[in-house]
């Protein structure tokens, strides 16, 4: 039986081997590889494709993040409302600004933000909110939103995981205030490499933001701000352009996998996952919940079957978060549940079948076991 990786990167890149050689040599034959033409083309195009007047490329989804924060000037004393249920870049954009990262616990259902629990958290020293669009699908943004709105606040959506998911027909990354992405390989838009971008509509950001990813500078020698060196390369721009062209087709494939587990794993004692009726979700994971995850992640490994766990530890149980106080009791169940299966747009309708039957077969068992204790 041939093993089913959990993403084969060196499979799904090889699709594009032709067009992404032809833009290694374009960038390495125009003698420009840091902030040229490649990278101002690619901030047009994923611009428009998303929906925003504007897009900036920078190094990685984590700046893009701080940058933001930093652009809407929050800092030491204000406090960002985050999920407790998502990669720890989340959380270290808010503490890299200076600021106090506020846990929301998710909803059960999505995995996602739970807007009725947003207001509870506001305090007088809360700045911003910043929702997650976990594994691909859209948070809950109209009622996240209409409480910032109502409070005064700025919405930044991390869309690192959803790129050209939509909600109520927009685009993510067009629903907040603005929004930070990233470019890390494995992403649903990744390159060869690290990379990043930060989408907004509004001037003023653009024009904060660009001159923080570039030393505080728009004019060569001259620094009106206390900058960073972030910015994306001209070869990760030429990259992403290559790819942008297929990501409809590489998302209609994720969805087709996806739709394919859902079928199949209905009558398994598994909490699949859910999709409200307005998220058209991109599916970057397959999440699925269950009360055996260990003993099911040690059988689908024993049988070939790669999969990953998003995310085992929360960032309020980490290390370098150890003064966090207060209880999630949500976001630590599902920590203790969740376990990712393989999905990719290069995934073979025979491995999808391998992932379910080998999948079943550990419920068959479990079932017989129980049932002669």
């Amino acid at each position: 039986m041939n093993s089913v990786p959990f993403l084969d990167l060196k499979r799904l890149n090889g699709e594009l081997s032709g067009p992404l050689q032809e833009a290694f040599a374009r960038v390495m034959d125009s003698g420009w590889y840091i902030m040229g033409p490649e990278v101002e083309a690619f901030e047009a195009e994923f611009a428009a494709y998303c929906e925003t007047k504007y897009c900036l490329g920078v190094a990685n989804g984590l700046d893009a993040l701080h940058l933001l924060l930093r652009a809407y000037e929050v800092g030491p004393g204000d406090e960002v409302i985050v999920p407790p249920n998502t990669f720890i870049a989340t959380w270290l954009a808010v503490t890299q600004a200076g600021a106090t990262p506020v846990a929301v616990e998710p909803d059960p259902a999505t995995h996602n933000l739970n807007p009725e629990r947003i207001e509870a958290a506001i305090t007088p020293r809360t700045r911003a909110i910043m929702p997650v669009h976990l594994y691909g699908q859209p948070a809950d943004m109209d009622p996240i939103m209409a409480i910032a709105e109502h409070h005064g606040l700025v919405v930044i959506e991390d869309a690192a995981q959803a790129q050209g998911a939509r909600y109520k027909g927009r685009r993510v990354g067009s629903l907040g205030h603005a929004a930070a992405t990233s470019f890390y390989p494995g992403k649903n838009l990744g390159a060869l490499g690290d990379g990043g971008a930060v989408l907004t509509s509004d001037p003023a950001i653009r024009d904060k933001v660009r001159m923080l990813r570039n030393y505080g500078s728009t004019v060569k020698y001259r620094h009106d701000m206390q900058g960073y060196n972030s910015r994306l390369d001209e070869l990760q721009a030429a990259f992403l352009r290559v790819k942008l062209a297929v990501l409809d087709t590489w998302n209609d494939q994720r969805r087709g996998v996806a739709a394919a587990y859902t079928a199949s794993l209905l009558d398994l004692p598994l909490t699949l996952p859910f999709v409200p009726d307005w998220a058209e979700p991109v599916w970057h994971l397959y999440v699925v919940r269950s009360s055996h995850r260990d003993a099911l992640q040690t059988h689908l490994t024993d049988n070939g079957i790669g999969t990953v766990i998003h995310y085992p530890t929360p960032p309020h149980r980490q290390t370098c978060y150890a003064g966090y106080s207060g209880l999630l009791p949500i976001a630590e169940q599902l920590a203790n549940e969740v376990i990712s299966l393989p999905l990719s747009p290069v995934q073979t309708a025979e491995e999808t079948a391998q992932v379910i039957s080998t999948l079943s077969a550990f419920y068959s068992e479990h079932k017989r076991t129980a049932t002669s204790a």
